[in-house]
């Protein structure tokens, strides 16, 4: 048994550079905190995007007109590329990982939500970390969510976690746009507060994510009204979800 079962999802912008590349030290550095976790008995479900960006590193520009078609064709190249990227420094740090490319529907009542339960309760029992990505190949229109930070949200739901991480590019919830000198950080905002007035995104944009902010905030909100604790943070600062269970100050804590 797990003293905490946590869920971190982990945005395209966070393992990016500025040319779209993916940065491997920042999933070493993701991956070494998760395992100090795990000496600790807290466990976590992995929520990763990046299998687009995967993909058109081995594709490179791709012929294919219609943008769904495209996306699709990068992300079934991409996903195989980031779990073997996983996979590689899971192993590292002496852990095992696996797969789950759940759809919207997964979560509806019935028997697919019952598999999705039971499939990650036998991961957690066996000690793996489960690493969960839309599945971008087959989900679209109607069965897509509208980006990773809501398959976090309702993960962390379905499981009851202890806490739910969303880690962005920038340190968390400002007071204006977080480009300017004169914004400042919110440390803490209750999931029925209006905050609307403080959505600014950034004009950095993620060139293959989907979630800005306002969806960061929205799923955070109800995730949070389900009595879980929930952070937006910088993924890119140096052991930011060790500070964050460690009880510190860092980013925007979402409660009831």
């Amino acid at each position: 048994m797990y003293k905490e079962i946590i869920v971190v999802k982990v945005g395209t912008n966070v393992m990016t550079n500025k040319n779209n590349r993916i940065v491997r030290p920042v999933l070493r550095s993701l991956v070494k905190q998760i395992a100090e976790l795990y000496e600790r008995d807290i466990i976590t479900i992995l929520v990763s995007s990046g299998s687009v960006i995967a993909g058109k590193e081995v594709l490179g520009r791709s012929k294919i007109k219609d943008k769904t078609q495209r996306r699709q064709v990068y992300s079934a190249i991409g996903q195989p590329r980031m779990m073997r990227l996983y996979y590689n420094i899971f192993l590292d740090y002496g852990l095992k990982c696996a797969q789950v490319l759940p759809t919207k529907r997964d979560f509806s009542t019935g028997i697919h939500r019952e598999n999705m339960i039971n499939c990650y309760e036998g991961l957690l029992s066996e000690g793996v970390i489960p690493i969960l990505n839309e599945d971008d190949a087959v989900s679209v229109t109607m069965s897509m969510f509208s980006d990773n930070d809501e398959l976090a949200s309702l993960v962390a739901q379905l499981i009851n976690a202890d806490k739910l991480i969303i880690l962005t590019d920038i340190d968390g919830l400002y007071s204006g746009h977080p480009d300017s000198n004169t914004s400042k950080l919110i440390a803490e905002v209750g999931s029925n507060e209006n905050i609307d007035q403080y959505i600014k995104e950034s004009k950095k944009g993620e060139a293959e994510g989907r979630g800005g902010m306002g969806s960061k905030l929205n799923y955070a909100k109800q995730a949070a009204s389900n009595n879980i604790p929930t952070f937006i943070a910088n993924g890119k600062t140096d052991n930011t979800i060790i500070d964050i269970i460690d009880g510190k100050t860092i980013g925007t804590k979402v409660t009831l």
